[in-house]
């Protein structure tokens, strides 16, 4: 299902030697998904940013605005800790790769319900997991995970996919989410270790881009009051900011309550940051214009931002 391949030419070995017409990076190694394997008619999003920045409390809590609107909502966490979905099922739940290790990697032994878990307002959650430290490839997880859903044919009956994948890893195999998704969205926070981790990732979505239908969809201001580095930054690349989430004590006791934003207590603040969320869901849905953006070198981002 899973091959690596070497921008220019040279491939490893794999069970799937059909292979895009360039690389997705010079000089890179990465994984490629098996090509008739695809989400179907579903309207799929990947989230990424910063490790610790907010994307798991960022993705469940959209996750619920696109419920909220009646949409089918299917969450797929892609990070190792498995905690993604965790504030929609109120429990960490078992793993792809702990089941599929159960059923000695024989897919068919395995049920919807066996990795599949309904979580606040009719959200699924699964949790594709990941590899013991050190071993294994986080792109091969992602492509079991799609498969198992499209052998279940639950992809069929889903509206929106959401895939929220960890921070600060450079891996291939955690970029795979970005074959499957039409859009990229970039949680960040107004400083610069957050805005430096988003030139990243916005190189990585770059080279997707060469060979995916992938697109940045925008920029999620989270835990910031204030955008005006976020706006410096968005100026000097070409890219927008979708949605501002303020900094506000109730995310953190959400997490701690294992609760959405959509669970707290009615007051004027919880009601404006779930406004902001729908809002964002419902632009989302009716179909943003993809940003043509062009990552700054490293050196440049300290200029940019590192002085008064």
């Amino acid at each position: 299902m899973t091959t690596m391949t070497r921008a220019g030419g040279a491939l490893t070995p794999g069970l799937n030697t059909a292979l895009p017409s360039r690389g997705d990076g010079e000089g890179s190694v990465q994984v490629q998904l098996d090509p008739t394997v695809n989400l179907g008619t579903a309207k799929v999003f990947a989230v990424y940013g910063k490790g610790g920045i907010g994307k798991s409390t960022t993705s469940s809590n959209l996750s619920v605005a696109f419920s909220k609107l009646g949409k089918r909502v299917l969450q797929i966490g892609c990070d190792p800790k498995h905690d993604s979905t965790f504030t929609l099922t109120k429990c960490l739940v078992p793993t792809v790769i702990d089941v599929l290790e159960a059923v000695n990697f024989h897919t068919e032994e395995l049920r919807i319900e066996d990795f599949v878990y309904e979580g606040y307002n009719g959200v699924m959650c699964v949790e594709a997991g990941g590899p013991p430290a050190g071993t294994g490839c986080g792109g091969y997880v992602v492509g079991q995970t799609v498969k198992l859903l499209k052998e279940h044919h639950l992809l069929e009956d889903t509206d929106v996919v959401i895939f929220d994948v960890l921070g600060d890893v450079v891996c291939g195999g955690f970029a795979s989410p970005l074959q499957h998704a039409q859009r990229a969205l970039i949680v960040t926070a107004n400083d610069f270790d957050s805005i430096f981790a988003m030139n990243r990732i916005v190189a990585a979505i770059l080279a997707k881009s060469k060979n995916y239908e992938v697109r940045l969809g925008g920029v999620i201001a989270n835990r910031s009051d204030a955008t005006d580095q976020i706006d410096k930054y968005n100026e000097a690349v070409g890219l927008r900011t979708v949605a501002q989430i303020p900094y506000l004590d109730v995310v953190r006791r959400s997490r701690l309550k294992k609760a959405t934003l959509f669970e707290m207590e009615d007051t004027p603040e919880v009601a404006a940051v779930q406004q902001e969320y729908l809002r964002l869901a419902a632009t989302l849905w009716a179909g943003t214009k993809p940003v043509v953006a062009t990552p700054l070198k490293d050196r440049h981002i300290f200029d940019l931002l590192g002085f008064d």
